[in-house]
């Protein structure tokens, strides 16, 4: 009598991936993500310099020549919004790695440690979010003066809270379980736990926060952009381009409609990936 052989098991890395590609507004985010990268790091070598000025072609319609038309001192629409969103996509991916960094520090060392460490490092990120985020990026960027750097300053100090908040809030459930406990009693140290057992099983949330956090950093930073606090001209940084153009709306709209599209975009993708990640770790949906 031959017995049937077992199953074999999925990974879970394959089972996750699986749940994605079955996920359309995971693929739909991820295909316009990939778009927009790809724009974004390949079509400043194919087109002219961004900043070049062409004075008689100001506020040019969309012809064969500028297919996103010119602005109000000739400079190639295309050229500029391709050119931003190096700049955009890369502030974002910084701002959240930095504010990942920060915030799953002072989350696992709050949870970890607890007592007066907790009291210190929770009130202190109350104050952050005591704030409304916006508002305290400005006037931190105001603080600073206007340049990419500042904004980058700026937005991941009002985005770490988020963070350190969830990794507290996951540490905290963790580090009575059985497999930390069994860790202990085998002579693991305190830093072994919490980067070998803890923060490992803090992820997936965290991936979720991150895929969010990408689209609000470069919303928040086009926001300083366009008030003034962002790059200085002629950057061709989104925000600072919306706020540029935006007296010839009227006379030319392509100019500001280009840059804030681009940035409609990129937010929709990243708000589309997270969406899916959020329900593809969800327990309550294994």
């Amino acid at each position: 009598m031959t017995t049937a052989a077992p199953t074999p098991q999925k990974s879970p890395r394959s089972v996750t991936w699986r749940r994605f590609r079955r996920n359309s507004g995971a693929m739909l985010g991820a295909a316009l993500l990939v778009l927009l990268v790809a724009a974004a790091l390949l079509g400043p070598f194919f087109l002219g310099d961004p900043t070049a000025q062409d004075l008689p072609n100001r506020l040019a319609a969309p012809s064969a020549t500028h297919p996103f038309g010119t602005d109000q001192l000739g400079r190639d629409v295309l050229s500029r919004v391709l050119s931003g969103g190096r700049i955009s996509l890369g502030l974002g991916v910084s701002v959240m790695l930095a504010s990942l960094v920060t915030g799953s520090l002072v989350g696992l060392l709050a949870g970890l440690r607890g007592g007066w460490w907790d009291e210190v490092l929770m009130r202190v990120t109350d104050i952050f979010l005591a704030f409304p985020s916006l508002i305290l990026a400005m006037a931190i960027s105001a603080a600073l003066g206007p340049s990419l750097t500042n904004v980058m300053i700026a937005v991941a100090a009002v985005s770490w809270p988020a963070y350190a908040r969830l990794v507290r809030a996951q540490v905290l459930a963790l580090r009575e379980r059985e497999f930390v406990e069994a860790a202990r009693a085998l002579g693991s140290s305190q830093r072994r736990v919490a980067l070998r057992h803890l923060l490992p099983n803090t992820l997936a949330p965290l991936l979720v926060q991150g895929s969010f956090d990408v689209g609000g950093a470069i919303l928040t930073a086009a926001g300083l952009g366009f008030i003034g606090f962002g790059a200085k001209p002629p950057t061709p940084e989104w925000g600072a381009m919306v706020s540029e153009t935006r007296n010839f709306i009227n006379q030319a709209p392509w100019a500001s409609s280009a840059p804030a599209i681009a940035i409609l975009l990129t937010v929709l993708a990243f708000n589309l990936i997270g969406d899916a990640l959020r329900d593809i770790f969800d327990p309550r949906k294994t």
